[in-house]
């Protein structure tokens, strides 16, 4: 397997998680949110083993995921649970790039 096509499994994966735990939370506009939602979780499955080479997986992880989560949180003002995805999502999935053995 390749790194992009790892990176967009692991994107709609974390993509369909992040959806799933909004499901019941309510919104302005929740088409909105959970699309928006999807998009960046789906950008950082797919960057994680495809981005910033330098970087130990589990570190990019990290990286990334705090990097492309911090702007969703300053403009929701909900910075526990963004963040707290991202942090763990980041991780989870650079830990499984790392054992995967692509990046």
């Amino acid at each position: 397997m390749n790194s992009l096509l790892l990176g967009i499994i692991l994107g709609v994966v974390f993509g369909v998680i992040a959806v799933l735990l909004m499901l019941k939370m309510s919104f302005p506009d929740k088409r909105a949110a959970i699309l928006g939602a999807f998009i960046n979780r789906f950008a950082v499955g797919l960057l994680i083993p495809n981005a910033l080479p330098m970087l130990d997986p589990i570190v990019r992880g990290l990286v990334i995921g705090i990097l492309l989560s911090l702007p969703d949180a300053i403009i929701t003002k909900s910075y526990i649970p963004i963040m707290g995805l991202g942090v763990i999502g980041g991780l989870v999935l650079g830990v499984v790039v790392k054992l995967v053995g692509i990046a």
